[in-house]
C-alpha cells in the first residue's frame, strides 16, 4: 500500500528517541540530525518528504546502491508522491532501470546525466497514452532506457533497433495481460522485460529478489485480481 503513514521506504513504524543522532537521508544521501528513524533504520529528511514524483524518483535514483531495478521501482512506488496511476511511472520505469544497471556495472557517475535525459524524453508521454495511442509510456520507459545506454539516434543502425525491439517485447508483455490500466503492474512487466532482455542482448544480469507482491489491489478500483500475476490474494 501507499506509505501515507510510517516510513516512506517501507512502511514499518518511525521510532523517536531522545537523543539525536546523524543519519543520512535514504533517499537524498544529506545527513541530517534526528531523533526519528524507522525499525528497520530508514530516515527520510523533510525536504525529501516534500519532494514531487519526478524530483523523487530522480533524487533517488541518482543515490541508491541498489542494483535490482523492481525493489528500487517498489520503494519508489510505496511513496504517497508517487500516485497509484500517472505519467510519473513513465520516468519511474527507465529510471529504475538506469539505476540499477548503472550501479551494477559500477558506473554509479553515469547516472545524473542519464537520469537528466531520461526525465526529459519520459516528460513527452503524457498520461493515458496506454489508452489513445496503442502504445503504453511503461514500456516507452524501457526503449528510452536502451537507446540511452547504447547512444541510439534515429541514424544508428543497431542501437536503433534494439531500442525498439524492447519497446516491443515490453508492449507485448503488457498487452497479453490485457486492460484495464494498471500503472503497476505495466511498470513491473515492463522493467521484469527489459531485465530478460539485458541479460539476452547485452550479458548483464540484473539481481531480481524473488516475485513481486503487488500491495496495491485495495486503492485499484480497476484491479484485475486473481487476473493480475501479481495479485496477493
Amino acid at each position: 500500500m501507499e506509505q501515507r503513514t510510517g516510513c516512506l521506504i517501507c512502511g514499518r513504524d518511525i521510532l523517536y528517541s531522545e537523543e539525536s543522532r546523524d543519519l543520512a537521508c535514504t533517499i537524498c544521501g544529506e545527513v541530517v540530525s534526528t531523533t526519528a528513524a524507522c525499525e528497520a533504520g530508514h530516515f527520510v529528511c523533510d525536504r525529501c518528504h516534500g519532494l514531487e514524483a519526478v524530483d523523487l524518483i530522480e533524487q533517488f535514483c541518482l543515490t541508491t546502491e541498489l542494483d535490482d531495478p523492481i525493489a528500487i521501482a517498489c520503494i519508489l512506488m510505496r511513496n504517497p508522491a508517487v500516485r497509484m496511476h500517472g505519467p510519473e511511472h513513465h520516468f519511474l520505469v527507465p529510471a529504475s532501470l538506469i539505476a540499477a544497471y548503472c550501479n551494477h556495472r559500477g558506473e554509479p557517475g553515469r547516472k545524473g546525466g542519464l537520469l537528466a535525459r531520461a526525465r526529459e524524453r519520459a516528460s513527452r508521454v503524457p498520461g493515458g497514452f496506454c489508452g489513445t495511442h496503442g502504445t503504453c509510456g511503461a514500456a516507452i520507459g524501457t526503449g528510452i532506457f536502451v537507446s540511452l545506454i547504447t547512444g541510439s539516434t534515429p541514424l544508428k543502425r543497431q542501437e536503433w533497433s534494439l531500442s525498439n525491439q524492447m519497446t516491443a517485447r515490453s508492449l507485448m508483455a503488457i498487452a497479453r495481460h490485457g486492460g484495464p490500466r494498471c500503472c503497476k503492474r505495466n511498470s513491473w512487466l515492463a522493467i521484469r522485460t527489459a531485465v530478460t532482455f539485458l541479460e539476452e542482448r547485452f550479458g548483464a544480469t540484473l539481481p531480481v529478489d524473488g516475485p513481486v507482491r503487488c500491495g496495491f489491489s485495495e486503492i485499484n478500483r480497476e484491479c484485475l485480481l486473481k487476473e493480475c500475476p501479481f495479485y496477493a490474494g
